[in-house]
């Protein structure tokens, strides 16, 4: 959705709370950029209305902002803002940015001229380039009539080439004439100075929303920096508070807050603003703590109308998406990645699981293990035996671990029911890599379990997938038949009637089940008012082999970070899952009985 439909939409209410948005830069190495996608899937929980990533202006660095656009809107489901500049941007990249936007279902762009270069010297527009940020609004406009939103940048106290505040507000107006939208501004911290220039661009008829970047402070040398380099003016009693405490980051944290939290309250009182743009510097905690002092992040995060219980993707190629296979549930990206291609999505069902659902695993160009081998040891250490990763899964179980190779998100109070019993089948040797409680009817309000419109009830059947030594699944098949035995011998059941369905693979791929090989089995559904059932996730046999062929990758890969002699235990111990062990899934299809997954563990 356009930023501007978004916020008009949000303060339809005149009551209606301030909103806020995120600014994010686009990191040097790819192992930042994986940890950038971790924050910014962390703050997707805040709810803002919209994220934007800065222009790399050329080169590696512009490639990885469409990139960093694209998994934000199809894999994080946020909408996005990207910078384009006008500096070393030949129309022809201009024109490869615009499509990439828009492919990737970005309806956002603020339209900058970009800086200078670094060592010096006037600004010069490159041969087929723009020279000003008006003619890149103008070439948007005329290209691609209103599907963009367009944003343009604002300096309430002057900039570098310009001093003269009313100039400015004429080349701003100029701006808005071809066609922005809204405006984001440069940071400041004179607030009282910044409501004036606020009187002044509605004088000049400037309507469309102006929207305050802001710069949390999060130490003193950084905020005299930033302040110096945008040459902006620093309130007396921001020095005041801060030089008292400026060795002290944490001190300076919190003054800093206190000083952002005052001056966000005067914004929205002058009525001039009610929405906050923060200039993250790519971290979390110094703008979260304003927002909690502003009470704007809620405890709970509304639930919208179409709500699903995993992240719904914006790309335009998805929007009809409404059913996912369970085995992807913590591991997103791989999941969008791997189904880009697929035709089946706008039907919005499952349809046929055959039609190139699924991508092969070549083509993830890094690795489908999504941290760098220096960033793995540093999450998981050198296990070096299997009872070291049953203990880091133990540890991810209880929260003392974020992430696991196969599992990129942190475990949730979903599974506080059934904890216990997770923890116990990972010390006997039983590796953990997915699971679900039952849930029989629970509203669709539920702070644990709840999805979807309003006055609903939702559905889980118990769900468990692990990793198996060989040697134990002759005794786990024994066990499921013995509980599924009564159902079959009954008479009302002529077409075997399974309580316990399940997949058993291994790397080999040697398969085994006890479900038909075109059956769909929904795991998780919803039943609310005024409209057809919904099953958001489903058990099926195509997608489990293509996740079975991620899940012994991922060891493989894992192995290899530990290729010299003095790490060969851990080589050894991580391999022996690639070799030794199965990969099961259990379905209980009995959602309203006693659990009987965990009972098939009992003397195996």
């Amino acid at each position: 959705m356009r930023i501007s439909h978004k916020l008009q939409k949000a303060h339809e209410d005149a009551n209606s709370k301030p909103t806020f948005s995120f600014e994010f830069f686009v990191p040097k190495t790819s192992q930042g950029v994986q940890n950038l996608y971790d924050r910014m899937d962390r703050m997707y929980n805040y709810n803002p209305q919209f994220i934007d990533v800065t222009w790399g202006a050329g080169g590696r660095l512009s490639n990885l902002t469409t990139d960093i656009v694209q998994t934000a809107q199809s894999v994080l489901g946020l909408e996005t803002c990207m910078h384009l500049t006008c500096t070393n941007m030949p129309i022809e990249l201009i024109d490869k940015a615009l499509k990439d936007a828009y492919d990737s279902g970005c309806q956002n762009i603020l339209a900058l001229r970009g800086d200078p270069p670094i060592d010096g010297g006037e600004w010069t527009a490159v041969e087929g380039g723009f020279t000003y940020a008006k003619d890149l609004v103008k070439y948007i406009r005329t290209k691609y009539g209103d599907h963009f939103d367009i944003g343009v940048a604002a300096y309430p106290e002057g900039h570098t080439e310009e001093p003269d505040q009313d100039v400015l507000i004429e080349y701003l107006k100029e701006k808005v004439d071809v066609g922005a939208d809204f405006i984001i501004t440069q940071m400041f911290y004179d607030v009282e100075n910044f409501i004036r220039w606020c009187e002044k661009v509605r004088a000049r008829g400037i309507s469309i929303p102006i929207i305050p970047g802001l710069m949390p402070i999060s130490s003193y040398s950084a905020f005299k920096r930033r302040a110096t380099w945008s040459e902006i003016s620093i309130p007396k009693h921001f020095e005041d508070r801060l030089q008292p405490v400026k060795d002290d980051d944490q001190l300076v944290r919190d003054v800093g807050t206190e000083l952002l939290v005052e001056l966000c309250n005067k914004l929205v009182e002058s009525g001039h603003v009610n929405h906050l743009h923060f200039y993250t510097m790519n971290l979390e905690k110094s703008s979260v703590m304003i927002l909690e002092d502003l009470h704007l992040i809620a405890e709970e995060k509304e639930k919208s109308l179409d709500t699903l219980p995993w992240r719904k993707s914006l790309n335009p190629t998805r929007t009809k998406e409404t059913v996912r296979p369970i085995f992807w549930k913590n591991r997103k990206y791989s999941y969008v990645t791997r189904t880009q291609d697929w035709d089946e999505f706008p039907n919005g069902r499952w349809g046929d699981s055959n039609s190139a659902a699924f991508g092969d695993i070549e083509l993830f160009t890094h690795g489908v293990l999504r941290q760098s081998p220096k960033r793995s040891i540093e999450l998981w250490g050198k296990p070096s035996s299997i009872q070291d990763i049953s203990a880091l899964v133990v540890n991810y179980l209880t929260g003392k671990v974020n992430s696991l190779p196969w599992s990129d998100t942190p475990v949730t109070s979903e599974i506080d029911s059934i904890k216990d019993q997770l923890v116990a089948l990972n010390q006997s040797g039983i590796i953990t890599i997915n699971s679900q409680p039952k849930v029989n009817g629970v509203p669709s309000s539920d702070s644990t379990y709840g999805w979807g419109p309003k006055n609903g009830y939702v559905y889980q059947k118990q769900y468990l997938e692990f990793l198996i030594p060989k040697a134990k699944v002759q005794a786990l098949v024994a066990n499921i038949e013995a509980i599924n035995k009564p159902f079959n011998s009954s008479d009302n059941y002529k077409d075997n009637y399974n309580i316990l369905t399940y997949f058993i693979i291994d790397n080999n791929d040697d398969l085994s089940s006890n479900t038909k090989d075109d059956s769909a089995n929904a795991v998780t559904w919803g039943i609310f008012p005024g409209q057809e059932v919904l099953q958001p996730t489903i058990v099926e046999k195509v997608s489990f082999l293509a996740w079975k062929d991620e899940v012994y990758r991922i060891a493989q890969e894992w192995s290899t970070i530990f290729d010299n002699d003095e790490d060969v235990a851990s080589k050894t111990a991580i391999h022996s899952i690639i070799d030794d062990y199965a990969l099961v899934n259990i379905v209980d299809n009995d959602f309203v009985g006693q659990d009987k997954i965990f009972s098939l563990f009992e003397n195996l």
